[in-house]
């Protein structure tokens, strides 16, 4: 308990406003807010989430979890995900951090440690109690913000620390079985940081099939099976959760914000849009601007 509330106290002294910011230390940031938030999609990348204080909800799909001090979140690919923070105050704000899964970091760790690589049918998104271990590390690790002269020396050995205790704890054989290439959750992974890296272009399912190393039927039903969604529908989201970001954040309209992210019928936009926010774009951004909690955090 004396290590989470170090936690807290320095995610509150380097996370001073609500919201979501990157720091210092390569792949960490400070989450905060100060009040519960709405449902807000978002794409996480394969990462941890640890809360120091206050709780939230994500959802993939159908399947929802709830992480807070108690338990820590671990995301192992990139998902598209609706979360919201559901216990927040302004005397008692959500805190968090993130660290994004440094992944060639995580295959030396395995190599290293020269173990059998076993099938897991561990969920991709996940809560597990809370580890002390891992919370002292991640202490150490926001701690180097208020020393940055130690950051390129410290900050790569604790982050091998922090995923030597994943790969030791009860997500470790999902995290082996990711990192071998010959893996369908592997495969999949691979699938998916090509779709990411050309959301705007038109999909084609054959070519990222064969850069997998899988047929289409089998890419179609893996994927499925670990994202909870086809590859077009994972392509979907990242396009429609990006021009909601434009339209928010930058003032795009939405007609430009569609075009921008790929679409190339406006009637095809609003449509898919109103099906995953549920209202159209420009009632959607209203609402969010018009809407005292909003704040976005992952």
């Amino acid at each position: 308990m004396e290590r989470i509330n170090t936690l807290a106290a320095l995610i509150k002294r380097h996370a001073p406003e609500s919201g979501m910011a990157p720091t210092a230390v390569p792949r960490l940031s400070l989450i905060r807010a100060d009040r519960p938030t709405v449902p807000v999609p978002a794409v996480y990348e394969a990462s941890l989430c640890l809360i120091a204080q206050g709780s939230k909800r994500v959802s993939l799909a159908d399947h929802s979890v709830i992480y807070d001090a108690a338990r820590y979140l671990l995301v192992s690919v990139d998902l598209p995900l609706v979360g919201h923070v559901i216990d927040a105050s302004p005397d008692a704000p959500y805190l968090c951090c993130k660290i994004d899964l440094d992944l060639p970091a995580l295959a030396d760790l395995i190599i290293a440690e020269n173990a059998p690589v076993r099938s897991s049918n561990l969920s991709v998104l996940a809560v597990y109690p809370s580890d002390p271990d891992l919370v002292d590390a991640a202490c150490r690790f926001v701690s180097l913000l208020e020393r940055p002269e130690s950051v390129p020396t410290l900050a790569p050995l604790i982050e091998r620390e922090i995923l030597y205790r994943l790969l030791t704890g009860p997500h470790g054989p999902l995290l082996r079985h990711m990192a071998a290439a010959d893996s369908h959750l592997g495969q999949v992974s691979r699938a998916i940081g090509m779709i990411r890296g050309g959301y705007q272009q038109r999909l084609r399912i054959d070519d990222i099939a064969a850069a997998a190393g899988m047929s289409t039927s089998s890419l179609h039903a893996h994927f499925k099976a670990i994202t909870r969604m086809t590859p077009v529908e994972y392509q979907k989201h990242l396009r429609l959760q990006e021009a909601r970001r434009l339209m928010l954040t930058e003032g795009v309209s939405a007609g430009s914000a569609g075009f921008a992210v790929g679409y190339e019928s406006q009637s095809q936009f609003s449509r898919e849009y109103r099906r995953l926010f549920g209202v159209p774009p420009r009632r959607d951004i209203a609402r969010l601007q018009a809407a005292a909690d909003f704040v976005p955090t992952v």
